[in-house]
């Protein structure tokens, strides 16, 4: 009776729900059980043969070695891109945060417009910086002497992932920063004026003392950044789609092309892509969990080390 007095009196606040409700159940909730049904079927996509499989798709996919591949690709991009972030965005922010620093706004607005700017428009600049035919970045490298003859960047197998790490480092390094900025404005100027009597700077203030003051938010830091390294199709697909010979596929760009690309003459997939997906938000989830009983966890440990 209690329930149904409290839905009754707050009726006006709840029919205010219904419509993220919907919209919700049309974009989330029903996306990620369609997935599911899909992955248990064996479906191209392009016609009406679906054929019940379970979950023969997932020892298919457990078992494929180029799905394999792309996942470690992903696990390489996420750790070339993630450590090089978190510490170059933090360093920017300690020296950005200091109030005596002239024109602090304006640099941290410049690092930041990379963050705003479409990524498809990122991936076609950079890809004009790093051509070997004309690129003003091999021009520049070969005027100071540093390589005899173009590289190409994105063409090589070799180089290809360092370059769009790179990128991907550059354009999202703004948004990281933006994050240390908040968590830095939680430290207490106390603690700077008493670092500075005991002659603690650079690397030692930024380990010893500012460090163990926002682990909460380092742990958050650290996990955001993670799952968004994970999401990097149409960076990648804007810059290599993929190549050359699969040397870019992750884990978004594997599903993709299993799904809807039939560059290469093979039939869609569209169930054996679902099983890729849904794994992969396995992956997702799994992160997005780990990022919260983490940040708890810190925020624990921060409160009672400072009751003691």
């Amino acid at each position: 009776m209690q329930l149904s007095q409290t839905l009754y009196r707050y009726r006006y606040q709840y029919l205010m729900l219904v419509p993220g409700l919907i919209l919700a159940g049309m974009f989330v909730f029903y996306p990620i059980f369609a997935a599911v049904y899909y992955a248990m079927h064996d479906w191209s996509g392009f016609n009406a043969d679906m054929v019940f499989v379970g979950l023969g798709n997932f020892a298919t996919l457990f078992s494929d070695p180029i799905f394999w591949d792309a996942f470690g690709r992903s696990l390489l991009f996420l750790v070339g891109t993630v450590p090089a972030q978190l510490v170059l965005s933090l360093i920017l922010a300690v020296i950005l945060n200091n109030q005596l620093l002239k024109l602090s706004t304006t640099f941290r607005t410049m690092i930041f417009l990379p963050v705003v700017t479409p990524v498809a428009v990122i991936g076609i600049i950079w890809t004009f910086l790093l051509s070997p035919f004309n690129g003003p970045i091999n021009g520049l490298l070969l005027n100071i002497g540093l390589i005899t003859r173009p590289i190409d960047f994105l063409g090589s197998s070799d180089t290809v992932m360092p370059s769009v790490i790179g990128v991907y480092v550059w354009k999202w390094l703004g948004i990281t920063l933006i994050y240390w900025l908040a968590a830095l404005q939680t430290v207490p100027s106390d603690v700077y004026d008493a670092a500075k009597l005991d002659n603690c700077k650079g690397g030692r203030l930024i380990w010893h003392v500012i460090l163990p003051i926002i682990l909460p938010f380092a742990v958050a830091i650290l996990l955001i950044s993670s799952v968004a390294a994970l999401n990097v199709f149409p960076l990648i697909m804007s810059m290599t789609n993929g190549g050359p010979f699969f040397g870019s596929e992750v884990m978004e760009i594997f599903i993709y092309r299993t799904a809807f690309a039939t560059e290469d003459g093979s039939i869609p997939r569209l169930g054996y892509a679902a099983a890729a997906g849904v794994f992969f938000g396995v992956i997702m989830l799994a992160l997005t969990i780990l990022q919260s009983l983490a940040t708890r966890r810190a925020r624990r440990s921060t409160q009672e080390a400072g009751h003691e």
